[in-house]
């Protein structure tokens, strides 16, 4: 009961992460309007960490010394250089291109995961990865009037910030799983924003430019939509994914995250071809491919042997 209790919750955190990352990314691009790429980078970081400042000074004496190392890595890798990296890459890479070669992650958590963390995992959970995967390029690809056209460089920032997000999914998973998903991103920001905050008073332009110019406000509020709701909140309900299911289920969020961009798309009067139903059913059966476990797997072949003899019969 409680394992199809936890399944149900974390389809559930899966699709609203995806609702709300699948729009990121035109959120960032908006901001490079107004700001530089580092500056996007950093502040993305510094409004987050004020955001969750308060939960962070709740808890501040029920964190350990020995967790301090580890949410600093947390926060670094997981948060800081990956805002950093997507940010730059986007002041050439368009926000579609972005998002699916964001959907390496979960290949890269895979890897990872299999290589250093010593994570065991099945063929098919294996293929759900690459079914998935494909599905993700094929539905950018078949949406895209161009194919793939990229500045090699710039996506290689991108596929190094994958990288960082798939080694920080299963770093949480073995380190801070004691620790409430809550407290885990809290903290993550904390420990780095502090330093960053400074960075931002004393060493950047970014008090400048909102004091002279009034055109960047909307850039902050760009930068406050996706902090809070993009990084703030989402990562709350990220850590949570990932302490109830697998990293790799939880990283897949990134291949749902096409599908929303393109239901924008649809929404704002682009075409919709029917290919797009071969690419949804392919994103979504590799995603149920990587949370199935052995118990689920034994189920759903025995109720397909059941159903198959009673039409027999």
């Amino acid at each position: 009961m409680e394992a199809n209790r936890n399944t149900l919750i974390s389809w559930f955190i899966l699709i609203s992460l995806a609702l709300v990352w699948g729009s990121s990314f035109i959120l960032i691009k908006k901001s490079l309007i107004y700001f530089s790429a580092t500056e996007v980078g950093v502040l993305r970081v510094v409004l987050s960490f004020l955001f969750l400042l308060p939960i962070a000074v709740y808890h501040l004496r029920s964190i350990s010394r020995k967790h301090f190392l580890y949410l600093t890595i947390s926060g670094f890798v997981g948060s800081l250089i990956p805002a950093l990296l997507f940010a730059k890459a986007q002041t050439v890479i368009d926000s579609g291109l972005a998002g699916t070669l964001n959907s390496l992650t979960p290949l890269f958590t895979l890897l990872i995961g299999l290589s250093f963390f010593k994570f065991q995992t099945r063929w098919y959970n294996v293929m759900g990865v690459f079914i998935a995967m494909f599905g993700a390029i094929a539905l950018i690809y078949v949406n895209s009037d161009t194919g793939f056209i990229f500045n090699f460089k710039y996506a290689l920032l991108i596929i190094f910030a994958t990288l960082c997000y798939a080694f920080n999914v299963n770093f949480i998973k073995v380190f801070l799983k004691e620790l409430t998903s809550l407290i885990i991103t809290a903290f993550s920001f904390f420990y780095i924003g502090i330093p960053l905050v400074i960075y931002v008073i004393f060493f950047s332009d970014i008090p400048h430019k909102l004091t002279t110019d009034t055109e960047t406000h909307t850039g902050l509020g760009y930068l406050l939509i996706l902090s809070i709701a993009g990084t703030g909140l989402a990562l709350i309900f990220f850590n949570k994914l990932i302490k109830i299911s697998s990293p790799v289920f939880a990283s897949s969020v990134t291949y749902l995250i096409p599908i929303v961009a393109l239901i924008w798309g649809v929404i704002d009067g682009e075409a919709f071809h029917l290919l797009y139903f071969l690419c949804f059913l392919l994103i979504l059966s590799g995603i149920f491919l990587i949370n199935v476990t052995p118990y689920k797997m034994i189920n759903f072949s025995s109720w397909l042997f059941f159903r198959n003899r009673r039409k027999e019969n």
